[in-house]
C-alpha cells in the first residue's frame, strides 16, 4: 500500500482524532519524554505525526520540533498547533531532512514491523549518538482495556492479520533486534502508560471511527453499523459519573545511534 494512501483512513475525521482520541495519549508522550531526559535546545523530529500534540508537549520543554506524516489532513492540524515548527506531508521511510538533522527521533505507535525504512531513515537524519524512541503494541487482548479496540476486530481476517503482523515488535527479543540490525545500540523494551478515555458511548464510536484500524472496518461493515455497535458495546462499560477508560499494554524502545 503506497503511503498517500493512509490519509484515507487516519485523515477523514481529523478534527474528531486531535480532540477525541489523541488527548489522553499524552500520558504516553509525557513518559517518553521524561524517560529520554527532553530539555530546551533539543532538536526532535516526529515520524507519523499524527496531529502534532506530541510535537506540541515537546516544544513545551524546549525542543525545536519538526514532524512528518502521511495525511494531509492531520498535518493541517498539527501545524495549526504548531505554526512555527517544520511539519511536512510525506513518507517516513524517506525523509525530506538532511544527514545529521536531528538529536532525537521519536515515533509513537508509527513505526511497525513492516516499515523498516522508517528506522534506517531515522538512523540516516540523526547526528551520533542521537537516540530514536518508539512505541509499539504489546499485549493488548490481555489488557483491562482491550474491549476498546475491539471494533478493529470487525474487519476482515485478511486485515486484521495485517494488524497482527504490524506489531509483531512488541514481543519478547524482536524490537530489540530491528533496532540493533539497522545501527542501533538498543535499550531493553520497557513498558509506557497508556489509557484512552472518553466522556460517553457516543464520544467513544466517534473517536474509535477516527482510526485507521476502525475505517477498515468501516469499509466492511458500513459507518452506520460501525457507530451502532460501538455505541452497544461501550454501553455495557458505563461506569456513574465517571469516563470510559481503558488502560492498554504499550512497550516503548529508545535506540542509541552507533
Amino acid at each position: 500500500m503506497s503511503w498517500e494512501m493512509v490519509d484515507e483512513g487516519w485523515g477523514r475525521r481529523a478534527a474528531d482524532f486531535a480532540t477525541f482520541t489523541e488527548p489522553a495519549q499524552s500520558r504516553e508522550y509525557v513518559a517518553m519524554h521524561e524517560r529520554l531526559g527532553l530539555r530546551s535546545g533539543d532538536r526532535l523530529l516526529d515520524a507519523a505525526c499524527g496531529s502534532g500534540l506530541q510535537i506540541e508537549l515537546a516544544r513545551l520543554r524546549g525542543a525545536t520540533c519538526a514532524g512528518i506524516d502521511a495525511s494531509p489532513r492531520l498535518v493541517a492540524v498539527a501545524k495549526d498547533r504548531n505554526p512555527d515548527s517544520d511539519i511536512r506531508v510525506g513518507d517516513m521511510q524517506a525523509l525530506p531532512w538532511d544527514d545529521a538533522s536531528f538529536d532525537i527521533v521519536t515515533s509513537f505507535r508509527g513505526i511497525w514491523g513492516t516499515t523498516p525504512g522508517a528506522i534506517e531513515e531515522a538512523h540516516r537524519v540523526l547526528v551520533p549518538g542521537g537516540k530514536v524512541a518508539m512505541t509499539i503494541w504489546g499485549n493488548v487482548g490481555k489488557s483491562a482495556g482491550a474491549w476498546m479496540l475491539a471494533p478493529f476486530l470487525w474487519a476482515t481476517e485478511e486485515k486484521v492479520q495485517h494488524q497482527t503482523d504490524m506489531v509483531s515488535l512488541g514481543h519478547p527479543g524482536v524490537g530489540e533486534a530491528f533496532l540493533a540490525d539497522r545501527g542501533f545500540e538498543p535499550e531493553e523494551r520497557f513498558e509506557v502508560t497508556f489509557v484512552l478515555e472518553f466522556a460517553d458511548p457516543e464520544t467513544y464510536a466517534r473517536g474509535m471511527a477516527a482510526t485507521g484500524p476502525s475505517y477498515e472496518t468501516i469499509q466492511d461493515i458500513g459507518e452506520q453499523e460501525f457507530h451502532r455497535r460501538a455505541i452497544e458495546l461501550a454501553t455495557g462499560f458505563v461506569r456513574e459519573g465517571l469516563p470510559l477508560r481503558g488502560e492498554l499494554q504499550l512497550f516503548g524502545y529508545i535506540g542509541v545511534k552507533q
